[in-house]
């Protein structure tokens, strides 16, 4: 269990998702932003460019490590050798954070490409729990649970989606990585109520907020279909949440989290220091 650790080790301001092309813009860059996150797959090889460059980033900036495949909900174990792998690049990059995804990706020793959503069940519950405490146990720190964009709801659900992470976190002492655009998308996809979501989640326990885009498709009814791409600027309806979060939970660790289509420096600085504006303006009392 690690009840006992910090979860905010980042600083209460914005960071942005880490870009090999944003590289030699952000160390020119005289007011960046205050903290980078990597995908862990992408820094788990030996040596080359990437990781002389990500040395001289640590040097600089606190940085956020996000696990995309570890499938913490699949049925399976967990891959010794890519929990290895990791363990390898946190013990070497004393990261400030690290998260995960609450989703599988993997079936019968295949990995698919794509984050998964689970049925919130006990069954359900008991294994993921057991995942996170292997995942802690090995790497000797505490990591942070993501909400997942849905699409749909299983008929064998026993619990809400909120239940399901804070009974979670209270099993393993994780925390909780808050993806705001996640919840837009979920909410809209599966008509539940934003504001109501955002009012019932434990921000005590949230370690980092996510902020991305998304896009808008309808499906074979003409109903709204929200698709959680990464691939665009943070809309309006997510802000609007984020706001409310911090009001709620007061200044939170924030990324701006943009992986396709990637814009150029400025346009992803802009998104930050938006980020930012909205979290001093609630501090402040006014209006975001």
């Amino acid at each position: 269990m690690f009840d006992e650790a910090p979860l905010r080790h980042l600083p209460a301001m914005p960071g942005v998702g880490y870009k090999p092309q944003h590289f030699a813009a952000i160390l020119q860059d005289p007011a960046p932003v205050g903290w980078l996150e990597i995908h862990a797959e992408n820094y788990m090889g030996d040596g080359g460019r990437p990781l002389a460059q990500l040395r001289h980033l640590a040097e600089r900036f606190p940085l956020s490590v996000h696990g995309v495949g570890l499938s913490i909900g699949g049925e399976g174990r967990l891959d010794p050798d890519h929990l290895a792998r990791l363990k390898r690049l946190c013990d070497w990059l004393k990261p400030a954070s690290f998260s995960e995804h609450l989703a599988w990706s993997t079936h019968e020793g295949a990995f698919l490409n794509d984050l998964l959503p689970l049925p919130y069940t006990a069954r359900t519950l008991d294994r993921v729990a057991g995942h996170i405490d292997e995942v802690q146990d090995t790497l000797g720190r505490r990591m942070l649970l993501e909400n997942p964009s849905t699409y749909l709801a299983f008929a064998e659900t026993e619990m809400d989606e909120i239940d399901f992470l804070t009974e979670i976190a209270r099993r393993t002492g994780c925390g909780l990585l808050l993806d705001v655009n996640n919840v837009h998308v979920s909410c809209t996809n599966q008509g539940w109520d934003t504001d109501a979501y955002i009012d019932r989640f434990p921000l005590h326990l949230v370690g980092e907020v996510h902020l991305g885009g998304h896009d808008v498709d309808a499906d074979d009814h003409g109903a709204p279909l929200l698709i959680d791409s990464h691939g665009a600027e943070v809309a309006d309806p997510v802000w609007r949440l984020y706001a409310r979060s911090i009001a709620r939970g007061g200044a939170l660790p924030t990324l701006i989290e943009w992986d396709n289509d990637v814009p150029d420096w400025p346009t992803l600085a802009a998104e930050a220091a938006r980020a930012a504006a909205i979290m001093g303006a609630v501090m402040a009392g006014g209006r975001a």
